[in-house]
């Protein structure tokens, strides 16, 4: 019977990889080296990565010149200086207006399966565009944003750089920043280092956080992989209470089950992140455990993991600890000069 189970399960791996690799056969080298713990990010064929886009996605991203008033890049919500987030509640575009969630951080973000809290787009290519048009974000429209970088001196030869020629199109912008944002990671955590095998990577508090993590707190049902997400959507009550309700993946899908339901975030780099959930209604990790220690919220599309899961103080602390044990290297990128 042993035998026959391992068989089974070696089938079931092999179809799996197989799956994926099938569905990635086409998909581009990722060029560089990648931190411990992680492997390395998946690259559309149409889209391959080069120093040269790189390079240009990485001005383009900190380019306020792709707003409206000129005062917002992708790089006012998502800063690398806050743990590539803006470390508020929500975040405030063009006009000081305000957006309706925490902006999620771009670390990582490489390994998503989909963008967005709602998954509104299912590609770094396409997330890079949203921000641009969107009229609280940064108020542009695709068309003024080609037009105002053709007419700076120096995007034109850059753009001939990563492209060969030196058309400016929207679909160019998106890739250039997609490729800069697929070289920002974390890995080599003290997690990292524990599974590799120095042992003395982990307290002792966080070596029992990682049994829980895995156990009784049942975090790994949707914190799953090397980088803790399963990229899914599940609704834990965040939100649910509040006057208008932010329906989430509903939005996209208007199926019942996703009422309220938000991507899982990873959990890398979570103590650059603060405030946490969609909503940034939880300040600290102690006030994530003790959500989630009462069972989120109760409403009639709660995720069916959603439960009390009566852990004490001292468990709770050691699971805490574990998580912060997922700070690992953090791509230090300086703002570049830029054209």
């Amino acid at each position: 019977m042993k035998r026959l189970t391992t068989l089974l399960t070696i089938a079931t791996l092999a179809l799996i990889a197989g799956t994926v690799a099938a569905e990635w056969e086409d998909s581009a080298e990722y060029p560089y080296p990648v931190p411990l713990g992680l492997q390395k990010p998946r690259v559309p064929a149409d889209n391959p990565v080069s120093d040269a886009k790189v390079d240009l996605g990485k001005k383009l991203y900190f380019d306020k010149r792709l707003s409206a008033d000129g005062t917002v890049s992708c790089a006012t919500c998502h800063d690398p200086k806050k743990g590539w987030t803006d470390q508020g509640k929500v975040s405030t575009g063009i006009h000081g207006q305000k957006g309706g969630v925490s902006a999620p951080t771009v670390l990582n973000s490489a390994f998503m399966d989909i963008q967005f809290w709602d998954g509104r787009a299912a590609s770094l290519e396409e997330q890079a565009k949203g921000p641009i048009e969107n009229p609280v974000e940064m108020g542009f429209t695709h068309a003024a944003a080609t037009t105002t970088l053709a007419g700076i001196a120096g995007y034109p030869s850059l753009f001939e750089k990563a492209f060969g020629t030196s058309e400016i199109s929207i679909d160019r912008v998106a890739q250039a920043i997609a490729s800069f944002e697929r070289t920002v990671l974390t890995g080599n955590a003290p997690y990292d280092r524990f599974e590799a095998g120095d042992k003395k990577a982990l307290s002792a508090s966080a070596q029992r956080g990682l049994k829980l993590f895995f156990g009784k707190a049942n975090c790994s049902v949707c914190h799953s992989g090397f980088n803790f997400s399963d990229s899914d959507f599940h609704n834990l009550g965040v939100g649910m209470t509040a006057k208008e309700t932010n329906l989430g993946r509903h939005a996209q899908t208007k199926e019942d089950r996703h009422r309220g339901a938000f991507k899982t975030p990873t959990l890398r780099n979570l103590s650059d992140t603060a405030p946490y959930m969609h909503d940034g209604s939880e300040a600290t990790l102690d006030d994530v455990m003790a959500f989630y220690n009462r069972g989120g919220v109760k409403n009639p599309w709660l995720d069916k993991e959603m439960k009390p899961l009566n852990l004490t103080a001292r468990e709770i602390k050691d699971v805490v600890n574990f998580m912060k044990a997922l700070n690992g290297e953090k791509a230090i990128i300086e703002e570049p000069a830029l054209p």
